[in-house]
C-alpha cells in the first residue's frame, strides 16, 4: 500500500528561489523532451524516455549549464513523467501530452536516494535541510517526494510504501451495510437517515471570485500590480479547493470507518454536467473525487464498495413495495407511492434505502455463486440463469435418483 503525506514547507527567500529554479528546470526539460519526441517521431524513429534522458545528459553541460545549479532529479524525473504521459496516451487513458506553462502546477520530483527525512526536516540536494510544518506520519519505505507550489506556498508530498499494520488506520470491523445517495444541496444522504451537508465552497465565494477576476483582467500585462492580483486570485482558488477537500476527506473517512459494506451509484458525471443549470454546482460537489477517495480508503480499511448500475432507478423506486414511479421529476423532493400509499418525505433517503437493498441483494447473489455487479452495466449477448438455492438442487438430484 502506497500512502502520501503532503506537508507545507517553511522556506526562506533563498530556499524559495531554489525551488522556483528547480520547478522551472523541470518544466524546461519536459517541454524539451516533448519537442524532441515529436521531432524524432516525424523522422521515423522510435523515441523513449530513456533515450531522451541520455541525450539530455550528454548535452547538458555545454548547452544548458544552468541546469547544474539544482538537483539532477528535477530534469530526469520530468522526462520520466513525460514517458508515463505517453504511455497513458497510447493506452487511451489520457489525451496527448501538452507543453507546460510557467505558473501552472510548478513542481519537481526527487527520487528516494536523493533526499532524506528527519523529524520535521527534509534534506534536498544543493539546498540542505529544509523545515517542514509537521513530521512524516507514515512509517515504511520512502519511494519519492514531489515539491509543488500552490499560490505562494510550497508543499512536499512524500510517498511511502507501508504495510497494513503500519498504515496507522483503524481497520473497520463493522459489517453493517449502508446506501449512500449523492446530491447537490446534501452531499451524501445515508440509508439510516444521516445527512452530510455540501460546503458549496465555490457557490459561497463566487461573488468574490468574480470581483478578483475582473480586477485582474484590467491590470497591465507584465506589471507588478498584475502579479499581485494574480496571487490574490490564486489564494482564493486555493481556499475554495481546501474547503472542498476538507469536507470530502471528513465524509469519506467517516463512512469507511463506520460501515463495512457501502453502496454507491455509478454516476455519469460527464453527462450530468451537460445540464447548464446544474453544471457548476455538480462540479463543485466533486462526485468523481468522492468516489476516488471512497475506493482507496475502503481498500485500506478493509471495507467493501458496491456500485449500483448507472441506470438503476434508486430515486424512482419505492423502497417499501419496489414499484417504479415513472412520473417522478427531478424537482419532486417528496412523493407518495400510488401502489402502497407510502409517503416519502425525502427522495434522497428513499434512494439511499434502495441502494442499501441493492447491496444486500448483490451480496446474497454473490454468496450463492452469481456474478458480482461491476461499476458499469454492460450488455450481455446471452442471458445467464440466476443461481438456484441449494435445497432445490438437492431435491432435483433425489428426484432423478428415484426415477432411475
Amino acid at each position: 500500500m502506497i500512502r502520501a503525506h503532503r506537508i507545507e514547507l517553511d522556506l526562506n527567500n533563498q530556499q524559495r528561489t531554489y525551488c522556483a529554479k528547480a520547478a522551472g528546470i523541470a518544466r524546461f526539460a519536459f517541454n524539451w523532451a516533448l519537442a524532441e519526441w515529436k521531432k524524432e517521431y516525424e523522422l521515423g524513429l522510435k523515441p523513449t524516455e530513456c533515450s531522451l534522458r541520455r541525450q539530455l545528459n550528454s548535452i547538458k553541460k555545454s548547452a544548458f549549464p544552468w541546469m547544474l545549479e539544482v538537483t539532477k532529479c528535477a530534469p530526469q524525473m520530468a522526462i520520466k513523467d513525460l514517458g508515463k504521459a505517453y504511455q497513458n496516451f497510447f493506452e487511451k487513458r489520457a489525451a496527448y501530452p501538452k507543453f507546460k506553462k510557467k505558473g501552472f502546477h510548478d513542481s519537481f520530483t526527487l527520487s528516494n536516494d536523493h533526499f532524506s527525512v528527519s523529524d520535521k526536516k527534509i534534506r534536498i540536494p544543493h539546498l540542505g535541510w529544509v523545515k517542514m510544518r509537521e513530521s512524516l506520519r507514515f512509517k515504511g519505505k520512502i519511494l519519492w517526494a514531489t515539491v509543488s507550489k500552490t499560490a505562494n506556498r510550497w508543499f512536499v508530498s512524500i510517498s511511502v510504501e507501508v504495510s497494513q499494520a503500519d498504515s496507522e488506520l483503524e481497520i473497520s470491523t463493522n459489517t453493517e451495510t449502508v446506501g449512500v445517495d449523492l446530491g447537490i444541496s446534501t452531499l451524501a444522504t445515508l440509508s439510516n437517515g444521516e445527512k452530510f451537508q455540501n460546503p458549496n465552497a465555490l457557490e459561497k465565494l463566487l461573488g468574490r471570485l468574480k470581483r478578483l477576476s475582473k480586477r485582474h483582467s484590467k491590470k497591465v500585462k507584465g506589471s507588478k500590480n498584475r502579479k499581485k492580483s494574480a496571487l490574490s486570485l490564486a489564494k482564493l482558488h486555493a481556499r475554495i479547493s481546501n474547503i472542498r477537500s476538507d469536507a470530502l476527506h471528513k465524509i469519506t473517512t467517516a463512512l469507511t470507518s463506520k460501515f463495512g459494506v457501502i453502496c454507491l451509484e455509478d454516476l455519469n458525471v460527464k453527462g450530468m454536467t451537460k445540464n447548464k443549470h446544474l453544471a457548476r454546482r455538480l462540479m463543485d460537489s466533486s462526485f468523481g473525487e468522492f468516489r476516488r477517495q471512497m475506493t482507496y480508503k475502503a481498500e485500506a480499511k478493509n471495507a467493501r464498495i458496491i456500485f449500483a448500475p448507472r441506470f438503476y432507478p434508486s430515486s424512482k423506486n419505492c423502497s417499501a413495495c419496489d414499484i417504479k414511479n415513472e412520473d417522478l421529476k427531478l424537482s419532486d423532493r417528496e412523493w407518495t407511492c400510488k401502489n402502497c400509499g407510502i409517503f416519502h418525505k425525502c427522495r434522497d433517503i428513499n434512494a439511499a434505502i434502495n441502494l442499501k437493498k441493492y447491496a444486500v441483494s448483490s451480496t446474497v447473489t454473490n454468496a450463492c455463486g452469481g456474478e458480482s455487479s461491476g461499476p458499469i452495466l454492460r450488455k450481455k449477448k446471452r442471458t445467464k440463469l440466476a443461481p438456484v438455492k441449494q435445497e432445490s438442487g438437492i431435491q432435483s438430484e433425489q428426484s432423478g435418483l428415484n426415477r432411475s
